[in-house]
């Protein structure tokens, strides 16, 4: 046998034993995209069990610092123990009841409540935030994030999410198949 003949048969049962390049594609993608999904579950999963509270922002009154849809990563700890300049989150009035996240200015400890103002607004808080209202230090900002895992919570975030781990799945086996050629070689 020449040396010519000698490397394209080489070459083919190389080929053989491997996958063809549009099958390390379809494997790459659908692994991609099963990480994908786990790694922005983890960031929902992972900080709750360690003791986060995860909200999402909603309103730009601490813009610039805290962007609209912010993922923020909030602690409980001792009210007492919050300086100023922190940056809590803390439930509203009974009729808002939604989750206030601004800055201290003042933690009034003696009548335990919190002076507060958002970053973006002129004016203090109307009201002090008291002691029983405070839910923990925001520990943690993750700009835009906080649309992505809210989305992600939904019922339909859910069903799409599962979609693309499927199609992960399948292109994961579709990437694993071997080759037309591969196929009458081992014939």
């Amino acid at each position: 046998m020449s040396r010519k003949k000698q490397r394209n048969h080489v070459r083919r049962r190389s080929k053989a034993r491997g996958r063809s390049r549009g099958g390390r594609v379809c494997g790459a993608v659908g692994t991609v995209l099963i990480v994908l999904v786990i790694l922005l579950c983890s960031l929902l999963v992972f900080p709750g069990m360690v003791g986060f509270h995860m909200y999402n922002v909603l309103s730009g009154s601490m813009e610039p610092a805290i962007p609209v849809g912010s993922l923020l990563y909030v602690r409980a700890g001792e009210p007492g123990d919050v300086e100023e300049d922190d940056v809590i989150a803390f439930y509203g009035a009974l009729e808002d009841s939604g989750i206030i996240t601004h800055r201290v200015v003042k933690n009034n400890v003696v009548s335990g409540t919190f002076i507060t103002k958002g970053d973006a607004n002129e004016k203090e808080d109307p009201e002090p935030a008291a002691y029983d209202q405070y839910i923990g230090k925001v520990v943690l900002s993750v700009p835009y994030i906080g649309r992505v895992l809210t989305i992600m919570t939904s019922l339909e975030g859910k069903i799409a999410a599962a979609c693309v781990v499927g199609i992960g799945v399948v292109l994961n086996l579709i990437g694993g198949r071997p080759g037309k050629e591969n196929e009458r070689e081992g014939e």
